[in-house]
């Protein structure tokens, strides 16, 4: 005959304290060979787990910087030269359309621009009024510096979309280095 199990339930009544003073003490488990005790009970399995956590907190931290630097690098406002100020600058003024993008790449304060929109503003004009794609480009960067001011010369073409017509226009862009090269005005000069 084995062992019985525990009573228990409604019925079950444990039994009385000892009176002789000495407290009741269950009996020790048995350790039987081959059998594993709690899966993280072992100090090996600890210092497993716990080195594993560390490598993976610190790969993600890693990750994290990683992104964090090629992210800020990849959205740098470039501006080293000045004409590819002037061409980020004519990027975001004639081709996106986005005043505040090209702010970014302007004087700190002042700049005269008002031909240039007066150009963006007639083009806008023309695709509306004969319901046409116009598509505005650039060539010829011809940079003078002198010190921390330059030029930047610049033929703007606008060409109609899927018809051939084209007109073409030299301008001349007033740079400054202001912590980086800067647009500080736009002229017509033909």
């Amino acid at each position: 005959m084995g062992p019985r199990e525990p009573e228990t339930g409604a019925g079950f009544t444990p039994p009385p304290p000892r009176t002789d003073g000495e407290a009741v003490l269950p009996p020790p488990p048995e350790r039987r060979q081959g059998v594993r005790r709690g899966r993280f009970q072992s100090r090996r399995a600890r210092l497993a787990l716990a080195l594993t956590g560390g490598l993976m907190a610190l790969l993600c931290v890693g990750g994290v910087g990683t992104f964090f630097v090629l992210y800020d690098e990849a959205t740098e406002i470039k501006r080293t030269e000045p004409d590819a100020v002037v061409d980020s600058y004519l990027a975001a003024t004639l081709v996106s359309r986005n005043d505040d993008e090209a702010a970014l790449y302007q004087c700190k304060s002042g700049g005269d621009f008002q031909e240039l929109m007066q150009f963006r503003d007639d083009t806008l004009k023309r695709e509306k009024d004969f319901s046409v794609g116009i598509a505005v480009s650039w060539s010829s960067l011809d940079v003078k510096v002198t010190g921390s001011s330059g030029t930047v010369g610049a033929d703007l073409k606008r060409t109609i979309a899927g018809q051939g017509g084209r007109d073409s226009s030299a301008w001349q862009f007033t740079v400054v280095d202001q912590d980086g090269w800067r647009v500080c005005g736009a002229t017509k000069i033909d």
